[in-house]
C-alpha cells in the first residue's frame, strides 16, 4: 500500500466514524485545495454521493472565480450546499480596513456560528492539515468545543493508536479534521493521482498564482511559473516558503490564528 492509500484510507475511516457517531453534522467548503480533497473523500466514503450537508460562508469578498467553482461543482456533483453569511455585519459595513482580525470574527467566525445555530448543526468536519500552521498542530481528529464554539486548546483529548474519543457531553460542539496528518504535498500529489477538478487560481497566469485561498483584500498571489499540478508539485518539493505567506491576517499578529481559532476561527 502506497502512502498516499494509507493517508486515503485513514481519512475515509475518520469520516465514517464521524457520520457514525454524530448527528446534524455539516462539512465546511471553502472552495480551496484541501476542503475540496475533503468532499473528494467524502464522496470515496460513501460511494460517489456525500451524505453531509456543505457549508460555505460567504464574506462577499471572495475572489468571484471562487463562487463560480463552488457552484458548478456543487451542480455537478448534486451537493446539498448551504451559504451562510453575517448580513448584519456587511450591512453596517464590515470589511479588512477595519482590522483583519476583526473582519475575520465578524464575517467568518460569526458567519459560521449563524449558519450553525440557524440549521442546528452540532458538528462540523474542516480540510485542516497540522503541517499549514502552527495552532493547527494543536488539533485532534475530533476536537471538542463549547456551545459557543470557543476552543480549549490546553484541554484536548488524547489520540493514541487510532482510538478517538466519539462521546461528549451534551452541547458539546465536534469539529473533525479527516486530513489533519496529510501535508501540503501529499494534498497535491493526491490531486495528482485523482485527476481531481481544481479551482484554477492555483495555476500560474503572467508568472503568479495562489497557494492559499481566502478573501481577494486578504489573499496575495506567489511568483510561479507552475501552470499544472506535477509543476506545483516540483515546486513545492524545493520551497521554503510558508503556505500561507500571502495571507495578510496571519501577518497582523504574532498569535493572530491561535486568537482567531481560539473563538471558533476554521
Amino acid at each position: 500500500m502506497d502512502h498516499l492509500t494509507e493517508l486515503e484510507n485513514q481519512s475515509i475511516y475518520i469520516i465514517r466514524e464521524a457520520y457514525k457517531n454524530f448527528k446534524n453534522l455539516a462539512m465546511l467548503w471553502s472552495i480551496g485545495k484541501d476542503s475540496t480533497v475533503m468532499l473528494w473523500l467524502a464522496r470515496k466514503a460513501f460511494y460517489g454521493h456525500c451524505p453531509i450537508p456543505l457549508v460555505h460562508i460567504d464574506t462577499s469578498y471572495k475572489i468571484p472565480a471562487m463562487i463560480e467553482y463552488r457552484d458548478r461543482v456543487a451542480k455537478e456533483w448534486n451537493l446539498n450546499l448551504i451559504v451562510g453569511q453575517n448580513k448584519k455585519a456587511l450591512d453596517a459595513g464590515m470589511n479588512h480596513e477595519m482590522g483583519r482580525l476583526v473582519c475575520c470574527e465578524a464575517l467568518k467566525t460569526q458567519g459560521l456560528a449563524q449558519a450553525m445555530e440557524e440549521h442546528q448543526f452540532t458538528g462540523l468536519m474542516l480540510g485542516i492539515r497540522r503541517d499549514e500552521e502552527g495552532t493547527r498542530a494543536k488539533e485532534r481528529y475530533f476536537s471538542p468545543r463549547d456551545k459557543n464554539f470557543e476552543w480549549n486548546f490546553k484541554d484536548q483529548p488524547p489520540e493514541l493508536w487510532d482510538q478517538f474519543k466519539t462521546t461528549f457531553a451534551e452541547g458539546t460542539h465536534i469539529r473533525i479534521h479527516p486530513l489533519l496528518h496529510w501535508t501540503e504535498l501529499n494534498v497535491w500529489e493526491y490531486i495528482a493521482r485523482e485527476k481531481m477538478p481544481i479551482i484554477d487560481l492555483y495555476f500560474s497566469k503572467d508568472g503568479k498564482r495562489y497557494r492559499s485561498l481566502g478573501c481577494a483584500p486578504c489573499t496575495g498571489s506567489i511568483d510561479s511559473e507552475a501552470t499544472t499540478v506535477d509543476e506545483i508539485i516540483t515546486e513545492l518539493r524545493d520551497t521554503n516558503i510558508s503556505e500561507r505567506s500571502g495571507r495578510a491576517q496571519d501577518q497582523e499578529n504574532t498569535y493572530a490564528m491561535q486568537k482567531l481559532r481560539a473563538k471558533g476561527y476554521m
